[in-house]
């Protein structure tokens, strides 16, 4: 299903194919325009850049959990991108020059593959366990695995960077 590229290193054994060493479930599942890879944004900043919209549906029996969140202007939320390969350690991107360990990406394929999305909280209906939200950048039914409210007064870091890389000044 995926071609290795060059310099890419994948792992003795696919994570997929070990015992399980936690008891996750999923919460609810994302609705988002997006059916394909192909068509899929790469990052939350081109799925804004879509300007497309999308929500995520909180199962019946989690929806008391969203108590108290009503008012909060973004959201994170961890999702299980279960079509991304498990067992690449070192991936070469296309995007870059040469390869890099999985940790020091932002790529779905890892050997847990948890999507991490920082999101706009356009509406929220909790009864019906709908958050409207103002992008996504995965596949509709994507599961989720959790979802926290996003306080800038703690998350944020005005000061991160990413790594450096080894041409630039």
């Amino acid at each position: 299903m995926f071609e290795a590229r060059e310099g890419e290193i994948a792992l003795a054994d696919d994570p997929a194919a070990m015992a399980a060493d936690a008891h996750l479930v999923f919460i609810g599942s994302i609705r988002s325009p997006w059916k394909t890879r192909a068509d899929c944004p790469k990052n939350m900043a081109a799925a804004r850049a879509s300007g497309e919209q999308a929500s995520l549906e909180i199962e019946p029996q989690y929806r008391p959990g969203l108590a108290g969140l009503a008012g909060t202007s973004h959201v994170v939320i961890l999702s299980w991108l279960g079509f991304a390969p498990r067992n690449l350690i070192v991936q070469h991107p296309r995007h870059a020059s040469a390869p890099k360990g999985v940790f020091a990406l932002r790529s779905p394929a890892r050997p847990n593959p948890v999507g991490l999305h920082v999101a706009r909280l356009v509406a929220l209906d909790a009864e019906a366990g709908l958050l409207t939200l103002d992008a996504i950048d995965v596949l509709d039914g994507t599961p989720v695995i959790d979802l926290k409210p996003y306080f800038a007064s703690i998350d944020s870091f005005p000061d991160a960077a990413p790594p450096r890389h080894k041409d630039a000044p």
